[in-house]
């Protein structure tokens, strides 16, 4: 069985690739620029953008089994082309996939899948911990994190373990029909991430907490749209429960619990001057 991954060089598709190598599958890596991907031994990269159907034939020539996302990587919007990738992955012979979901809302990809004749399984991720990459530029040179709404708390997935997730459900066979939502296995706030941080990395890392203000400035600075902020502003103070519940998925699919964010910090204690 030859398996797709789209979004290879990706925070979900690059672990993806590897679990599936290392499980013995054949895997063929979707990436926009193959010559630059850096991809693991075995890996078969195949250049192609899900948001251009016509690009993809070859990608998915012989596959049995494809991990798609919902939006594109460029700008997360949401693609539009769902029935064409669909049309073209059902006429290849694709048989199951897998969907990383972008928005709680229901992606055009996401629902032509659904009446596509696939094997579908959704999968909808809480914010990735690889997020804290923000503060390490500041951490390792002042030693300092700040961050506001310091009572804001989310359920933080190791990307990695969304990646454990698609796997399973690409290569099992009781996972049709089915929508994960996937947390890590602790809610925590943005100072409890910072100790987290600092206990790993073995040093003082201090919170410092900024306004509202403040931090809408920062975003605005970093060139984030208006609808961006006011959407990172509703994530912050007043957040869907799908955001800070804890939920088992993780371990119910995969046989393993779900993977600690300090076990994050410490496979990327490097980015933050450990």
């Amino acid at each position: 069985m030859t398996i797709l991954v789209a979004g290879a060089t990706g925070n979900v598709g690059r672990p993806l690739v590897e679990q599936l190598l290392a499980a013995g599958h054949r895997v063929r890596a979707l990436t926009r620029d193959p010559a630059r991907a850096d991809l693991p031994a075995g890996a078969e990269a195949v250049a192609g953008n899900l948001a251009d159907a016509a690009s993809l034939s070859a990608a998915f020539a012989g596959v049995s089994a494809a991990h798609l996302i919902s939006f594109d990587a460029a700008d997360f919007a949401p693609l539009r082309n769902g029935p064409d990738i669909v049309a073209l992955a059902v006429k290849s012979g694709v048989r199951k996939v897998t969907v990383l979901k972008g928005d709680v809302a229901k992606s055009p990809l996401e629902e032509a899948v659904e009446v596509g004749g696939l094997e579908w399984t959704h999968l909808a991720p809480v914010e990735f911990m690889s997020n804290a990459l923000e503060w390490a530029e500041s951490v390792r040179a002042e030693g300092v994190v700040r961050e506001a709404f310091p009572d804001a708390k989310s359920a933080m997935i190791h990307e990695a373990d969304i990646a454990a997730v698609a796997a399973a459900a690409l290569t099992g066979d009781r996972h049709a029909g089915r929508e994960y939502w996937l947390t890590g296995p602790e809610a925590l706030t943005p100072p409890e991430k910072v100790r987290t941080i600092a206990e790993v990395l073995g040093r003082e890392v201090r919170y410092v907490e900024l306004s509202r203000d403040e931090i809408v400035e920062e975003w605005r600075r970093a060139g984030y749209s208006d609808a961006d902020v006011e959407f990172f502003l509703t994530m912050r103070t007043d957040p869907p429960a799908a955001g800070y519940t804890v939920l088992p998925t993780v371990e119910e699919v995969t046989g393993r619990p779900a993977r600690t964010f300090a076990q994050w910090v410490r496979e990327h204690a490097a980015a933050f001057g450990g």
